[in-house]
């Protein structure tokens, strides 16, 4: 090759990377508004507070930014992704170290189009690609709520993520990828009702955010909405919302949706895992009439026809071993037969939970023990003990297998390695 020919290659090859920084930059500024030259204050009333409070509410801001025995909203809580950790931010009022010199402006941006105060670009580990679809106004009633608490002074924890990923070119790119800010706009031709119910659970909910598979790069994966997956690094698996063996509601009545999500009980299942915490910290706390709304849009998701995986039985010394323990350990509480108490202690026969093609969530339960949350609605809920120190993993497989094979339960059978896995992930 004449060193003409390298020149203009190597010129093709710098245009090439320019054009690129150059989308990347303008795709990281799509729909973003210029910040007021002053910063314009906000008309703060009583009742736009306690509207604040409700939508935090709805958006379980509280769960991520506080710690573990720490005060509301002063952030540190770590957020564990397979990149690192991301240190939840101090959001109370506070001017040195929480939001305390942020403009509402400046907290929409961050809401919507995902961008710090001080114009660096935020992890996704915040729910900004769901939250973009909250409105201004919400926003604002979110901000003046915020502002309204008592200050903490907390100083924020860096993040503790692995190279590349702590670097804002790689989270630019990432952006320029698989995030767009968005504004939902009202379906005309459905009700009230549904449109109100997808504005949650798409906006404020980021129900997505857990119950949609991601990808390797972490993203939500635009082409499978609600088709459930294992929550990174925390290994629970958020079933399907739209799958009939999963956790689809599409034949539910909407009372027990409401009650499913104001309770964390109802007549055809209960919560446990991350779920409980959604309850227990937001879903309780919303009104009926949300609640009905959420229901009314996840009853209407098109239903998936996956076929079932084909189930491997497990030997006959497997289902022997497992009917004992069964026995031993667990009859007392949830029959012989399978059939629980109904209203105290949820049935296995029949129990779509219990015949999950990933047995995660399952094998959990049993390790470190399953408990639903404690609500207004059900202020003494019953618990299982953990099982961690009494059985081996050998026996754990046993019995978990026994019960997704029996009473009519067709599912595939639990193996040791599955246990010992989930065993050595307890410190997640």
């Amino acid at each position: 090759m004449t060193a003409r020919r390298v020149v203009m290659a190597c010129g093709v090859v710098a245009a090439l990377l320019l054009g690129a920084v150059m989308a990347v930059g303008v795709l990281n500024r799509l729909d973003e508004e210029p910040l007021p030259a002053q910063a314009v204050a906000l008309s703060v009333t009583p009742e736009l507070v306690a509207r604040g409070e409700y939508l935090a509410r709805a958006g379980n801001c509280v769960s991520c930014h506080t710690r573990q025995g720490g005060a509301d909203y002063a952030g540190g809580r770590p957020i564990a992704t397979p990149f690192g950790a991301v240190h939840a931010p101090n959001i109370t009022p506070d001017e040195e170290t929480g939001i305390g010199r942020w403009s509402a402006a400046e907290f929409w941006r961050a809401m919507h189009n995902g961008r710090s105060r001080d114009g660096r670009l935020l992890y996704p580990a915040f729910p900004y690609p769901s939250y973009t679809y909250v409105t201004r106004a919400d926003s604002d009633a979110i901000y003046a709520y915020l502002r309204s608490l008592a200050p903490v002074r907390q100083a924020n924890r860096p993040h503790a993520l692995r190279f590349p990923f702590e670097t804002q070119a790689a989270l630019a790119v990432w952006r320029a990828l698989f995030f767009r800010p968005g504004r939902l706009v009202d379906d005309p031709t459905r009700s009230a009702l549904w449109n109100r119910g997808a504005y949650l659970v798409q906006g404020l909910g980021h129900c997505g955010a857990c119950h949609t598979p991601r990808n390797a790069l972490g993203a939500s994966r635009a082409d499978a909405p609600f088709r459930g997956g294992l929550i990174p690094v925390q290994n629970w698996y958020a079933p399907a919302l739209n799958d009939g063996r999963e956790a689809a509601v599409t034949d539910w009545p909407v009372a027990d949706v409401v009650a499913l999500f104001k309770t964390g009980v109802s007549p055809r299942a209960g919560v446990s895992g991350p779920m409980a915490e959604v309850v227990f910290r937001s879903l309780q706390y919303l009104s009926d009439a949300d609640l009905q709304a959420m229901a009314e849009y996840l009853r209407d998701l098109p239903r998936l026809d996956r076929p079932a995986p084909p189930a491997v039985k497990p030997p006959s010394a497997a289902m022997a071993l497992g009917r004992e323990i069964y026995g031993q350990q667990c009859a007392q509480c949830h029959g012989m037969h399978g059939q629980g108490r109904r209203g105290e202690l949820p049935a296995l026969a029949g129990n779509r939970a219990v015949m999950l093609a990933d047995s995660t969530n399952l094998v959990r339960v049993v390790l470190h023990g399953g408990y639903q949350p404690a609500t207004r609605g059900n202020p003494r809920p019953h618990g299982m003990p953990p099982f961690m120190q009494s059985l081996s993993d050998q026996e754990i497989a046993a019995v978990l297998s026994y019960i997704r094979n029996a009473w009519g339960n067709a599912a595939s059978r639990v193996d040791t390695i599955d246990v010992y896995r989930a065993r050595e992930r307890r410190g997640s």
